[in-house]
């Protein structure tokens, strides 16, 4: 094979790779349209440093594996995905301290999402955060 067959060849490959590379981010943008609002979950009874955190993922489109994912996804939509700002549940808490720490990390249509509160119990936590934190019912 010459010098010039050669780098006719590597030219065609590089040519063959760019075609490649730029027809793949269109593909991956279809699919993170629908994938880019998650969140993982988790609940950590006691300060978050002792406990073992129970955790789910959290998908909105199509809802799941959450075991409230349609209702949570609803209130997330409803506060524009700010935990803190879903309206807090009218409900009476025993006065208990037994603290409970949850957590959220993901995305929320394509925004970056970090979530971390600690709550005197879980009766609190559930009050706050409606459906969110509700993976284990």
């Amino acid at each position: 094979m010459t010098h010039l067959t050669r780098a006719k060849t590597a030219a065609a490959a590089l040519l063959a790779v760019a075609a490649l590379l730029t027809a793949g981010p269109a593909r991956a943008a279809t699919r993170e349209a629908r994938a880019d609002t998650w969140l993982y979950l988790t609940v950590t009874k006691g300060n978050a440093r002792a406990g073992i955190p129970r955790g789910t993922l959290l998908r909105c489109d199509p809802p799941g594996p959450h075991a409230r994912a349609a209702e949570a996804c609803a209130e997330l939509a409803a506060a524009g995905g700010d935990i803190g700002r879903i309206p807090a549940e009218n409900v009476f808490c025993p006065m208990i301290y037994a603290p409970v720490t949850a957590r959220a990390l993901g995305r929320w249509n394509g925004r970056t999402i970090g979530f971390r509160e600690t709550y005197t119990s879980a009766c609190v936590m559930r009050a706050r955060t409606r459906h969110v934190f509700a993976f284990d019912d």
